[in-house]
């Protein structure tokens, strides 16, 4: 065997436990899918139930009321993730803002107080928004006394604006954490690069519009190719604590429908013919953004 071969063999032995952990943890679940074909009642096998074909898939669209319903569903999916998508350069330009704090231990100190919100779990912070928002919260506790209103606002109970509140404790969430890679690819880039800009006369505005952003580019059409992937799986832990009987219409998204639908009267079966449908589209949107990406910069991240 060729010194070559070896090498290639050494080198597929390398990413071989990774191709593994792929195969049984991304593509051995899809097993599950054939649930969407039987009318499955749990405890039993899926040998003790019923073949019924695409009878879940068809009985989505059986009636104007469940089509209508799906349609809302998909609409606040799609709205809370296009928020997300559509707001994804914010961490690029936090990251790009907190690199330019010349006080080490203060810029590390904001690094860490906007990272740590990361490691709360959603429980932690619905109990954080209800201690505040709640109608004998602070915040109401507060404009009762200075007189500015006469009865509590309901904020976690109302409907109205549910995407952009959804939307704010996510990004408060997540901001830190999703510019830790950019603040990664801002420390790589060529620090003569910057020096002979600046010798040039350039501005620290300038450096950021004309070096720094620039090498962020790849970063960023990576982390949005991955995000368009996983579009419509948005999650469902933080809009599970913050539904309730007044919201439940605009914060019920795709991951939370299908979970109501398993947990409700729709049914194990119900649930994953969505989560079918749910994965075909994520697929297409994929294709999409990675052709536009060829298009704009040239190359394709696929």
């Amino acid at each position: 065997m060729s010194k070559k071969k070896i090498y290639s063999l050494k080198l597929f032995l390398l990413v071989l436990p990774f191709i593994i952990l792929v195969l049984l943890f991304s593509y051995y679940p899809l097993y599950g899918w054939m649930y969407a074909f039987y009318d499955y009642k749990p405890p039993k096998t899926l040998s003790n139930c019923p073949f019924v074909g695409f009878k879940w898939f068809e009985s989505l669209v059986s009636s104007e009321t469940k089509v209508q319903q799906i349609i809302q569903v998909l609409k606040n999916t799609f709205a809370m993730s296009g928020l997300t998508l559509g707001t994804s350069w914010l961490p690029m330009l936090f990251a790009v803002f907190l690199n330019e704090i010349r006080g080490v231990k203060f810029r590390k100190f904001v690094q860490t107080v906007t990272t740590l919100p990361n490691f709360v779990s959603w429980v932690m912070v619905y109990s954080i928004a209800f201690s505040l928002f709640n109608s004998t919260g602070m915040l109401n506790s507060l404009l009762l006394k200075s007189g500015v209103i006469d009865q509590p606002i309901l904020f976690l109970q109302s409907s109205s604006h549910v995407w952009f509140t959804q939307w704010l404790w996510l990004t408060w969430k997540n901001l830190g954490w999703a510019a830790i890679m950019y603040i990664a690819a801002i420390s790589s880039i060529d620090d003569e690069m910057i020096q002979a800009a600046r010798v040039d006369g350039a501005t620290r505005m300038q450096i950021i519009r004309h070096i720094t952003i620039p090498s962020l580019l790849p970063t960023y059409f990576v982390l949005l190719v991955l995000n368009v992937a996983n579009f419509l799986n948005n999650g469902m832990e933080q809009y599970y604590v913050f539904q309730n009987a007044f919201n439940k219409e605009y914060i019920q998204v795709l991951d939370l429908y299908v979970y109501n639908m398993a947990m409700g009267s729709g049914g194990y079966s119900v649930s994953v013919a969505i989560s079918m449908l749910k994965s075909l589209v994520s697929v297409v949107l994929l294709v999409i953004v990675n052709g536009a990406s060829k298009r704009i910069r040239g190359e394709s991240i696929l």
